[in-house]
């Protein structure tokens, strides 16, 4: 999602961009323009302020020109920063530089979302539903973020609906934002890999109903709480101490975080649904998306 700090100016542009991996690491390693690249690139930048009135208060970086997907068209990244704000996102323009085009080319003879699935993990995730199920919903969630226990409400309605789809939780602790996200992450984790995702379910289940009395001052101790009550016999709060501050518990959260940035994951709730991406909380078209991939993979092997 975009940053609702930038002006409307930044906020058309890139609404209707893919938004494109590029870090200032990158950028910097990039190789030298030509004096032609440079001409090219001028262009570009000198009709992208006019179109979207950015003037000298936003830094436009441009580049480098690669080759595209499609024959005759260039591809050029495009970073605006404004008041240390940074968005990206790419435009393709004929090689005359006569015609711009932005949006996002496809390749049809390709699933559009194979290279999401490749790129998620489910091995070592809390989950609900058959092993062998033919479609997977995985969301990255946040268990202090009040969006995500609103679609916690909705997913218990929804999931026993689908038994034969299987639902996986990943964290995606918002820290900037929520000051309790990743200790609650961090318990979340323990109680899975010391209980199961049963025991995990019901942690989650605590977190989210009272997730509006829980403060970052009561956060470690009720927290605790609720993992505790999780294990049940095979919980005690200083074996659930002991994994929140281990190593590996931040290893694995991170990993999780890790992942769904590389998916381009930047809000929570978000869900990829048989690796398609649904953000938000809209019961109607979520439940459309799960009957219409069903529908699609009832009849695969």
């Amino acid at each position: 999602m975009l940053k609702r700090v930038l002006l409307l100016g930044v906020a058309l542009f890139f609404i209707a961009f893919p938004v494109i991996a590029q870090t200032k690491a990158a950028a910097q390693s990039a190789p030298a323009t030509s004096a032609q690249d440079q001409q090219f690139l001028s262009k570009v930048e000198s009709y992208l302020r006019v179109l979207f009135a950015w003037g000298p208060e936003y830094k436009v970086t441009l580049g480098p020109i690669t080759p595209s997907e499609v024959p005759d068209l260039l591809k050029v990244p495009v970073s605006v920063n404004y008041q240390g704000h940074d968005e990206t996102g790419t435009v393709y323009i004929t090689k005359d530089a006569h015609f711009m085009f932005r949006g996002e080319i496809r390749d049809m003879s390709k699933d559009p979302f194979a290279e999401n699935r490749a790129k998620i993990k489910l091995g070592d995730s809390p989950l609900l539903g058959p092993a062998d199920a033919k479609l997977t919903i995985v969301e990255y969630s946040d268990f202090e973020c009040p969006h995500c226990q609103e679609m916690y409400s909705i997913l218990k309605v929804v999931e026993p609906e689908f038994p034969q789809v299987r639902f996986v939780f990943k964290n995606f602790p918002l820290e900037q934002l929520h000051p309790w996200a990743m200790t609650a992450a961090l318990a979340g984790r323990c109680v899975y890999k010391r209980g199961s995702s049963s025991a995990f379910l019901k942690f989650q289940d605590s977190v989210f109903t009272n997730q509006d009395a829980i403060t970052a001052d009561s956060a470690w101790d009720q927290l605790t709480q609720y993992a505790v009550a999780a294990l049940g016999t095979q919980g005690s709060a200083d074996a659930i101490h002991s994994c929140m501050t281990a190593p590996e518990t931040k290893a694995a959260v991170d990993a999780d975080v890790a992942e769904g940035k590389v998916l381009g994951v930047d809000s929570t709730p978000t869900f990829f649904i048989n690796g398609r991406p649904f953000i938000g909380g809209d019961r109607q078209t979520f439940e459309q998306i799960i009957r219409f991939d069903l529908s699609r993979t009832q009849n695969r092997p």
